[in-house]
């Protein structure tokens, strides 16, 4: 027998509408991207939102075309969010700092109809457009008066709009039609397609909404630090519209001074990003001598909290630190750290340890661990295996088929990552099973840079691997077996790095060793390697 309830299929549409009936006077705030200030409600935004939906229409954008973005936090990003998806069609959001040539690959592979940008990427647009064929529009965030000039046949934002109704009867659809689409760093190989769905974005808000969880509220005042360009901005812009909270959109404008002004300039109460952000606010704050009495909690994410960054904040700032973990794949929460009933919160540094975890699973999330045979251990938190986890927004699959060995026969998605699983919920990352490098909160692929460097004639082998960093946390290092005789130049090493990869991934610093340790099957043994040169801190 089945319950005599409604149904009532989840849609993004909703979430827009909801609030513009029941929170339509609260604000959104943009520093945009020439550093100017907007403001308007989201009973502004939503008008906006079908003004776009019925322009999107127009232009002959239908059901399941993929309408990508390569933009910063602002309401104009936003307003894409909601009526692309909400006329069936999918955002497909771009990571700027990629290189050309990947923006161009995943355009193409995403077959994406129409590209929306800020001005600051005009010359990514303007390198990627003759390379990206399925593209047939071009539209610059901006007005006309404010629109610079592009090799690229390119119109701006708000003439596309302009002119059309700002009422619409949205479609229904199956809840499961995809809405959003955000690609993997590629650390070890193609990056692979994420395609979320209207179900799944809806599910995945409402958890972020617990208490224990993101935990935002009608009178909340989010600082949304988290880039829209990577994973949905943690999916606070859509759970911001359905409890109602006022939203604080930073834009470029993410240097300690701007992130301090703002936070105390509109009532900053809950703040989410990585770790290198919070530092750039804490030591800006104290070398002026700065309070930041509004803010209630600062959730991090993206790459480990340091120890050190959490007294820094909850000592000295009086702001508790609310670590996460996530993935591209998990939409991306997964884990938020929440004390333990009854646990003493007087008593400071006995919270400290549980804090430093990856937090405690959330409902919705489902979590197992295995050994290299897929034996299911134990979650005494001592046993450590291969991370598996499963739930309504876990991924099933990658867009296009890529990457099935990431799922397994039983319908659990393999992290990559080595784990400890805690009797009172909580999961510890104890390793990576994929050797890649996070810094800034953004993956490095070790491979490459190693590939890259092996390119020099007087390299024979190469091995990059994490040092602890002040500022990102962890920055690539290189270790270079030379050719035996030769001595082969570091600014020539460099070279071949930056011709094969994003600039960023250069290594901070280069040694020379005279041959490398290597295991049974000839792979370099990088664990040795990072025992090595564990002190090696680069500042």
């Amino acid at each position: 027998m089945q319950g005599l309830m409604m149904h009532h299929a989840l849609m993004i549409s909703d979430l827009i509408e909801h609030a513009a009936k029941v929170h339509k006077d609260r604000e959104i705030y943009t520093l945009n991207t020439d550093l100017s200030e907007h403001r308007y409600s989201w009973g502004d935004c939503a008008a906006r939102v079908r003004q776009l939906a019925n322009a999107l229409i127009a232009a002959g954008v239908k059901e399941g075309d993929r309408v990508a973005t390569i933009a910063w936090n602002n309401y104009r990003h936003i307003e894409i969010y909601y009526a692309v998806s909400s006329i069936g069609a999918i955002v497909h959001t771009i990571n700027p700092r990629l290189k050309p040539e990947q923006i161009g690959w995943m355009v193409n592979h995403a077959e994406d109809t129409m590209l929306m940008f800020d001005t600051t990427f005009g010359p990514i647009i303007d390198g990627v457009s003759a390379m990206c064929p399925t593209v047939k529009k071009w539209i610059c965030l901006s007005d006309k008066a404010g629109m610079p000039n592009y090799k690229t046949d390119v119109q701006d934002y708000e003439s596309f709009i302009e002119g059309h109704a700002d009422t619409i009867d949205w479609p229904r659809f199956d809840e499961n039609t995809a809405c959003t689409l955000c690609y993997t760093s590629g650390t070890t190989g193609d990056p692979k397609g994420v395609l979320y769905s209207h179900r799944s974005t809806i599910l995945h808000a409402m958890a972020g909404s617990f208490q224990d969880v993101i935990g935002a509220g009608s009178n909340d005042v989010i600082l949304a630090v988290v880039p829209m360009f990577h994973v949905s901005a943690w999916g606070l812009v859509y759970s911001a519209a359905m409890v109602g909270a006022k939203l604080v959109m930073p834009g470029p404008g993410l240097d300690g001074a701007n992130m301090v002004k703002m936070i105390n300039q509109e009532g900053v109460t809950l703040m989410a990003g990585v770790p290198t952000v919070w530092l750039g606010i804490y030591n800006h704050a104290k070398e002026h001598g700065i309070d930041l009495p509004t803010v209630k909690k600062a959730l991090v994410g993206g790459s480990a909290l340091p120890e050190s960054l959490l007294r820094a904040f909850e000592l000295d700032l009086g702001i508790p630190m609310q670590q996460g973990w996530g993935m591209t794949e998990t939409s991306p929460l997964g884990t938020t750290y929440s004390a333990y009933p009854g646990t003493d919160m007087s008593d400071y540094e006995a919270t400290v340890s549980d804090k430093l975890l990856a937090g405690r699973r959330i409902f919705g999330v489902d979590m197992r661990i295995v050994d290299d045979e897929g034996n299911i251990l134990p979650e005494d938190g001592e046993a450590t295996g291969h991370l598996h986890v499963r739930g309504p927004w876990i991924s099933s699959g990658y867009f296009k088929g890529a990457g099935s060995d990431s799922f397994t026969d039983d319908g659990w998605f393999a992290t990559g990552d080595v784990s400890a699983l805690h009797p009172r919920g909580y999961m510890e990352i104890t390793d990576r099973s994929k050797d890649v490098i996070k810094s800034g909160g953004e993956w490095v692929s070790s491979i490459e840079v190693e590939n890259a460097a092996c390119n020099h004639p007087d390299v024979a082998m190469a091995a990059c691997i994490g040092i602890a960093h002040e500022k990102w946390q962890e920055r690539p290092f290189l270790i270079v077996q030379p050719v035996p005789g030769k001595k082969p130049d570091i600014d020539e090493i460099k070279k071949c790095i930056t011709d094969k990869c994003a600039k960023w991934w250069l290594p901070d610093a280069i040694v020379f060793q005279d041959s490398l340790p290597l295991g049974a099957t000839g792979k370099i043994l990088k664990r040795e390697l990072k025992v090595v040169y564990k002190d090696h801190y680069v500042k």
